[in-house]
This record gives structure tokens, sequence and C-alpha cells, in this order.
């Protein structure tokens, strides 16, 4: 009980400074929202006037994946998206990938997305529109990497905008996006706008199952945005299921109410202008002046061109933050976090994140055609890996639940009680093995939530089964029918993966490899709980006990920061205290190498020292025995635990404790 208070009182000040339901909404749909100017136009040229069918369609897809996404958020607080998910799920090589496939999801957004700025801004100013080349470009495509350049000086200088910016940027999309639907409604009968849908279905005598299976996978682009809700888990409010599920439902509610219709509406509308090359990629400014007045046309190109630049520096950020986490994960090159003098910014980052747009957008001569047809090998390859992990993780724990229930039903009737006689309390299965409730409170900021009776229901598994099944089908048809996706994603990829395998195998001959920590909540009987802290000379001592602790199930390694690194409250930054921690990083990478040498299963905590930090990680845990320097002992609360038989394997080295004979009363 006490242990609730005190939790439930830090609530407030764990909650200062973080995003609640409307912020994450923001940042969310600030991205998903622009994708609307330049989407009609890409899919017009794949399936023509069904395009809107199509957006609609695979509105069902986007639906369900939200579903995971709001999972993701709460599992994985820690951030880090598809990385994240991949690596602790599947493992540190799957993580390496879904990073490579996010960064190009990045490139081309950065890329497509400031492109399809400067041509909305092109209605205002006909001057900036596609005219002569120049050295082989048009004038538009020259002003779009000037501004990719000004947006990687400005982000070395430090400026980048916040979740406040975004929520300004996502209200003017929506009121734009409803004022142009309002117009149009405001011309057309009733009858008229029924009209559209045979209208809509004209061409569908040329749909073939290629076709369709192309349609829907295109479609997906309308909905690239959704993974930024992971990036912002280690930004929420507590709890975060209940931020994330708020936030994403206003990402459904405003996404549907406007993508689909104006998809639907432009590609019908205005055909001519969606199969022009370079007026479909002025559709919606197209569509709000032909039905309204001048001032509305002018007011959706200017805003259109105004997000869409946002969006490109938003894309900017996210890759270089993903650089920046793979390289603190050790998959690629330390020199990405290096900081300039100057003003402190990861300036190779920084460089490499705004290069490779401006290199992808001079190779295809600003084709936006050709960069839609690139996007999805990135986007679609980073949902399929973070559904693939989240059905692994759902998996894992209906295992252990399983487990837990068949013992706990066995002791029962041991005692003479039927199971079914027991009722769950407040949507919560009655805590067994002694175990108390701290993992469902706010607890450590950094600490995964416990799932709700949604997450656990069969339904709900199975139903992820199928948005996976969905997605793959998705990625699978995109990498046969977008060739140049394929090939270009699969070459960044796998540049990518070549450095990560270059790098392990460096730090491997060294002795270490590097660690994702995990975010354990489940019981691990039988398992060694090893306490590492900073700078003390014995840890090797106890990494070595641990490891050859005989006939134990695993090995968890805590360390105890003694300081633990604040991070500033930004979207798209990993808070993974432990990478920014060198001695934590050390020790843990050290431990991983001898770990898979012995074929021992090990999982990594980090946590703020304190003095009852060891009794709080056990009530989570219960392992069997908890191995610590005898130099530290004094530091923490140890009196709950009884010594076990072989109390110390050296006694100016390391205690063994036993954690078997702990009470539920002795925790409390």
């Amino acid at each position: 009980m006490k242990e609730a208070e005190k939790s439930s009182i830090n609530v407030p000040q764990q909650n200062k400074g973080r995003l609640g339901p409307l912020l994450c909404w923001a940042v969310v749909f600030a991205d998903i929202g622009t994708s609307i100017y330049y989407v009609p136009g890409i899919l017009f040229s794949t399936v023509g006037k069904l395009a809107g069918f199509f957006v609609f369609l695979t509105m069902i897809a986007f639906l369900l994946l939200t579903f995971k996404y709001v999972e993701v958020t709460y599992r994985f607080p820690q951030g880090g998206g598809v990385v994240t998910v991949a690596a602790k799920a599947l493992n540190r090589w799957f993580g390496a990938l879904g990073g490579m496939f996010i960064l190009v999801d990045y490139f081309l957004t950065s890329a497509i997305s400031s492109l399809s700025g400067i041509l909305y801004l092109s209605v205002v100013f006909p001057a900036i529109g596609p005219r002569a080349a120049f050295l082989g470009l048009n004038i538009t495509v020259w002003i779009t990497l000037l501004v990719l350049i000004l947006l990687g000086i400005l982000n070395f200088i430090g400026i980048s905008e916040s979740a406040k910016v975004s929520l300004v940027g996502a209200i003017i999309a929506f009121i734009s996006d409803i004022a142009i639907l309002i117009t149009i409604f405001s011309h057309l009968s009733l009858a008229q706008f029924f009209a559209l849908f045979p209208a809509m279905f004209s061409d569908s005598h040329t749909l073939t199952p290629i076709k369709f299976l192309a349609g829907f996978a295109g479609s997906f682009l309308a909905f690239s945005g959704l993974e930024s809700i992971s990036q912002l888990a280690p930004n929420m409010k507590l709890p975060r299921r209940t931020v994330s599920k708020v936030a994403l439902f206003l990402v459904v509610l405003t996404v549907s109410l406007t993508s689909p219709l104006l998809t639907m509406l432009s590609t019908v509308l205005l055909p001519e202008a969606a199969s022009n090359p370079v007026l479909s990629a002025q559709l919606i400014s197209l569509l709000a002046g032909h039905w309204g007045a001048t001032w509305l046309q002018i007011e959706v190109a200017i805003s259109a061109s105004a997000l869409l630049v946002f969006a490109s520096n938003t894309a900017i950020i996210g890759a270089y933050h993903v650089f920046m986490a793979l390289a603190r994960m050790e998959f690629f090159p330390m020199l990405l976090l290096k900081q300039n003098t100057l003003r402190h910014t990861p300036h190779y980052s920084i460089a490499l994140a705004t290069l490779i747009p401006i290199l992808v957008l001079i190779a295809v001569r600003g084709d936006i055609n050709i960069l839609g047809d690139m996007y999805a090998f990135g986007l679609l390859g980073a949902f399929t890996l973070t559904c693939v992990g989240m059905d692994v993780v759902r998996y894992r724990q209906r295992k252990v639940r399983a487990k837990k229930k068949y013992s706990s039903d066995k002791q029962l009737k041991k005692q003479g009680i039927d199971p079914e006689d027991l009722k769950l309390v407040d949507g919560e299965d009655q805590p067994s093995h002694g175990t108390t409730a701290v993992q469902n409170q706010a607890g450590p900021a950094d600490a995964p939530e416990a799932e709700g009776r949604w997450t656990r229901s069969t339904f709900n598994f199975y139903l992820g089964i199928l948005t996976t099944v969905l997605v793959v089908v998705a990625w699978s048809t995109n990498l046969v029918t977008k060739p140049l996706a394929t090939a270009f994603g699969g070459s960044v990829a796998a540049l990518g993966m070549l450095i990560s395998y270059i790098i392990y195998n460096r730090h491997k001959r060294k002795g270490r490899i590097s660690v994702i920590t995990t975010g354990i909540q489940e019981h691990l009987p039988g398992a060694v709980l090893a306490v590492l802290t900073t700078d003390n000379r014995l840890n090797d001592e106890v990494v070595k006990a641990a490891i050859n602790a005989p006939q134990r199930q695993a090995v968890v390694f805590l360390f105890l920061g003694q300081n633990v690194p604040t991070q500033e409250e930004r979207p798209f930054k990993l808070s993974e205290p432990h990478v920014l921690d060198v001695h934590a990083k050390d020790i843990f990478g050290r431990a991983n190498y001898q770990a898979l040498e012995a074929r021992k299963a090990v999982y990594f905590l980090y946590r703020p020292a304190a003095p009852d930090a060891i009794l709080q990680v056990w009530q989570t845990l219960h392992p069997d025995e908890i191995i610590l320097a005898a130099n530290q002992a004094q530091n923490f609360n140890t009196q709950p635990f009884q010594p076990a038989d072989n109390d110390k394997l050296d006694s100016n080295l390391v205690i063994h404790l036993s954690a078997k004979k702990i009470t539920r009363e002795q925790s409390a």
C-alpha cells in the first residue's frame, strides 16, 4: 500500500514537461496530415480514379495498426520505435534492420515533402514552378535543394520544432482540409455526391488482381507518419497507455474525416489535373480553388507549402536521431554522436540526414511520382518488423500467463479451491507468487506498463496476426511491383547492415557485445539477479559469479547508476539511460559477451541507485538468488533476503543472497 501511494504521488512530478494526448496527436497528424497533399496524384498514376477507394480500403489496415502502436508506446517506453521493438522481440540484427528501414522512410519523406512544398508554393508564385532546366534540373528542384540545405543549417544551429509548433501546424492542416470539404459539399447536391461513387469505379473494369494489390500497397503512403507515435513514448505523460489511446483515437478520427474523402474528390472531380505530372502535385490546392474562392486556393497552397517543409524538417530530425540511436547501440560508428564545439549539435548525423535526401532528389531529377514509388519500401518494412515484433512479444507473454495460470490452478486445487470461482479484480488478474503491483503503478518513467484486458485477449492476439498479414502482403507486393523502391531501399539497408556487422565484430574481438536494456515485468523463477554499480572494481567478479551460477534459468544484470543522465524532452529521442552511462555500457557489453560464450539467457536493467532499488526489482522478477559485491552490500537494503547455504563465494568479493524465502509482508 505504501509503495502504491508513493508511486501515485510521483505521477504529477514525472508528468511535468511531458506530452499529453493533444500534443501527441499534433506531432503525428502534422506528419500524416501532410501526406494528403501529394498522395492523390501519386495514386492516380497507378490506379486512376480508384485512388479514393483504395485509401478507404487501407483505412481498415491503418485502424488495426493503431492498436499495435498503442501497445508499442507503453511496452517500449524508451522510444526508438521499430529499432527497439525488433531488437528486443527478435534480436539485435532485426533491430538494426528496422533502423535501416526507418532511415529509408525518413530520407524519402524529407525529399518528397520538401519538393511538394515548393510545388504548392508555385501555385501562388508561378515563377518558381517547373521551368527550363539548368544543369539538368528545373528551378523547382534547385529551390528544393536550397530548402534542404537551409533546414540542415537550422538543425546545425540547433533550431528545431517542438510539439507546440506541431500543434499549430496540425490545427491549420485540419481546418484547411475541413474548409475544402465544406466548400465542395456546399456546391454539390446529395444526388451529385452519391453519383461520384459510380464515377470512382468507372475504371474498375481494368482492375486486375495485381493492380488491386498494387493499389492497396501504394495507398499506405497516405498513412505514413503513424510510426511517429512510438518515437514520442519517452516524452509522454503517464500512464502512456491512456495517452497513446486518446492521441491515436484523435489521429484516426481526423485522418478518416479528411484523407479518403479528399483523395476521392480530387481524383474524381479533377481527373485532368490528376493526370498532369505538375498539377497532380498541387491537386488539393486546385480542388479548393475550383470549388471555392481564390483566397481559399491561395491559403491552402501557402499552408500546404509551409506544412510540407515543416514535415521535411521533422524527417531530418527523425533521421539524425535514428543515426544517433544506432550509434549509441553500437550499430553505427560513434563518430555520429560527436557534437561540434560551436552549437553542441551532432553535425555529422545532421549532415548525413540532410545530404542523402539531396542526393535522392538529384538522382530522380525531382520526379515526384518516382519518389512516391520509392517510398513504400522503408515505410512498409518498418511496419512489418513492428507488427511481427509485437506478435512475438504477445505470444511469449501468453505462454508466460498460461504457465503461471497452470501453476496457480494446480496449487489452488491442492487446497481444495476451484480456480473458476476466482474472479478478475478491477480488470487485472490477481497477483500470484507473493508479487506486488509495483509494475502497474507509475514507477520509474522508463518502466513498461502492465498490459490490460484488451491487450491480453485472444481476440486481440489474432487481430494482431491479421494486421501483420495485411502489412506483409502490402510490403511483398511493393517489393515486386516497385523495383526502384526495392533497389534503393535494399541498397541502403544492405549498406547499413554491412556497417553494423563490421562494428559488431570489432567490439566482439575486444570482448564486448552491446546490449539494449530489457523492460522485464514478468516473473523469472530460478533466475539470478546480479547487481552492478558505478565504477566498482568488483563488477567483473559479480558478472563471473552470475554467469557461472549452476542450474539457473536466466541471469538478470541490474546496473544501479549513481547519476542517471537526464535527457532533453524532445520527440524522436531514444531514452535508454544506460547508453549514456559509460560505466553501464562497458560492463553490460562485457557481461553480454561472456553470457553469449556460456550460452546463458540474460536480461539487462538500468535503475537509479537507491537503498531499496534491489527490493523494488525483486518485486517484479522474484529471482531465486541475488549476487552483489561485498563492498556495496551496506549501501542497499538487503535485510529482507535470507543468506543462502553457500552464502559467500569469497568473503572479500561477492555475496550470494537467497531470495526464495522473502514474503509479501517483508516486501511491502
